[in-house]
């Protein structure tokens, strides 16, 4: 059988290289009468996949040039997580080369047990996402509860230092595209402060008791204070065209 060598050692390990690795990998090759075509090595973290010699061993596995890859340990070969390594082991499958490690001697992906190792790993990295999720909620249901929201701080566009000079060019009956070239601004801009402005008004003094929605109404409304809201007492209306 044609194998490749694989032995990596991170740049934390200091005054440590990889022939110790590399020579038992060659006395078990020996040993078993397996011919090695090429050893790669990386000197680099195996906490992700940009290492040059395993692209350079991947690559070379997607064109056959081996029928499969012998590593020290699967630490040596991936510290990516199991997700991330099942994915390179199925990759090597794909391509009709098989993987053994020298030291987990269950991890065999050359004989007729492959299948099944491929599985428990899959079971592995299905185990390692739930508890990656349940650690996130956990965190979530944590902040919450001392008070603190999530995601991005909301804008309020009615306080932008324009918004009352928009306020005052729109109730000129100025369009947003006339705006927004007198300010320099983009129309999506003028567009959203003029809507945080007209829903702060609507919401401040509703009509005949109701808060006015924020349907736009067809530009042809009859001109008043709420004529660029719908009332949900004068039905369905229909969309502005922003001019």
């Amino acid at each position: 059988m044609q194998v490749s060598l694989y032995a990596r050692v991170s740049t934390r390990d200091k005054g440590q290289d990889t022939e110790n690795q590399m020579r038992q990998l060659r006395a078990f090759c020996a040993k078993q009468g397996w011919s090695i075509t090429r050893e790669y090595i990386d000197r680099k973290t195996g906490k992700n996949s940009d290492r040059e010699q395993f692209q350079a061993m991947m690559s070379a596995a997607s064109r056959r040039e081996f029928d499969a890859v012998l590593f020290w340990s699967l630490d040596r070969f991936s510290r990516e997580g199991t997700t991330e390594t099942l994915m390179h082991l199925q990759t090597l499958t794909s391509y009709g080369v098989g993987f053994k490690s020298y030291t987990e001697q269950y991890l065999d992906g050359t004989g007729i047990f492959k299948d099944a190792i491929i599985g428990i790993l899959a079971a592995l990295a299905k185990q390692e996402r739930v508890r990656l999720s349940e650690r996130v909620h956990a965190g979530l249901d944590r902040a919450r509860a001392q008070g603190h929201v999530g995601g991005r701080p909301r804008v309020n566009r009615a306080a932008d230092p324009d918004a009352k000079l928009i306020r005052k060019l729109r109730a000129e009956g100025r369009t947003y595209d006339a705006i927004a070239d007198e300010l320099g601004f983009a129309k999506s801009k003028v567009y959203r402060i003029s809507l945080a402005l007209e829903r702060l008004s609507c919401e401040a003094e509703p009509v005949n008791g109701l808060h006015c929605g924020v349907t736009r109404i067809a530009p042809t409304a009859p001109v008043g204070r709420y004529d660029n809201f719908s009332i949900p007492i004068l039905g369905r209306a229909k969309p502005e065209v922003m001019g």
